[in-house]
């Protein structure tokens, strides 16, 4: 398709903090990436508010291990704490996902040209993205290239299934849905041969209502097309 891209990522360490465990200021992360973690390292790679990322599947190459760690972190009023971080170790994983345009943002329409998006998306992930790529929280460096989804050899390949029980999925903004209102989606996560397909997000039944919430507008005014900042240059 000429609005997907398949990449590898990988790093020391991941948290995809288990909401449930942050409320005693610990965090435990679950065993696989969420919809939403691998959104936003494909958004790091390449985004704009003309298209929106959606993320097809994930395939785990390593084992699945967790180390815990004593951390420091800051408190709100200032000063430290301490407390008990539990990380996957040593992730590698495959993730494959595709571009569509964002129909909720017709102040963009001047933008939706599908081969320029895809050109730069594909520079971008040669280059090893366009901003700072990380596994889940910010302490989690990471590190992307263009791979083949489905090539080498996966450590749960043989692997029938794998339930991971009930996750997040991610989150609903009203710039990608048209509601003024902040959602989160779960889903039951199963692991296939070692690969993870998530549903779309409009396919997933379990949401709940965060906090109402407009979505920030864009147009001609805050943003610079391509084509525009093509003749700005001098066409080179």
């Amino acid at each position: 398709m000429r609005n997907a891209m398949e990449f590898e990522v990988w790093g020391d360490y991941a948290l995809f903090t288990d909401p449930l465990t942050k409320i005693g200021g610990e965090k435990l992360t679950y065993q696989v990436p969420t919809y939403q973690a691998l959104k936003g390292i494909v958004e790091s790679v390449y985004w704009k508010p003309t298209i929106v990322m959606v993320v097809d599947a994930v395939r785990i190459m390593n084992p699945i291990q967790m180390e815990s760690k004593g951390i420091r972190p800051i408190e709100y009023k200032g000063g430290n704490t301490l407390a008990n971080y539990t990380y996957l170790k040593q992730p590698r994983y495959q993730v494959r996902a595709h571009f569509e345009f964002n129909l909720h943002r017709p102040d963009m329409a001047f933008d939706r040209n599908e081969n320029k998006h895809y050109s730069i998306m594909k520079r971008a992930l040669k280059a090893g993205g366009r901003r700072d790529v990380f596994l889940g929280a910010r302490e989690c460096q990471a590190y992307v290239e263009p791979c083949v989804f489905g090539e080498g050899e996966g450590f749960y390949d043989n692997y029938e299934e794998i339930h991971f029980g009930t996750m997040v999925h991610g989150m609903n903004y009203p710039d990608e849905t048209g509601d003024n209102q902040m959602e989160v989606r779960l889903w039951n996560a199963v692991m296939k041969h070692g690969v993870i397909t998530f549903p779309r997000p409009e396919e997933c039944s379990l949401t709940r209502p965060i906090k109402k919430m407009k979505a920030k507008q864009f147009n001609e005014t805050n943003v610079q097309s391509a084509n525009a900042l093509l003749d700005e240059i001098g066409g080179e």
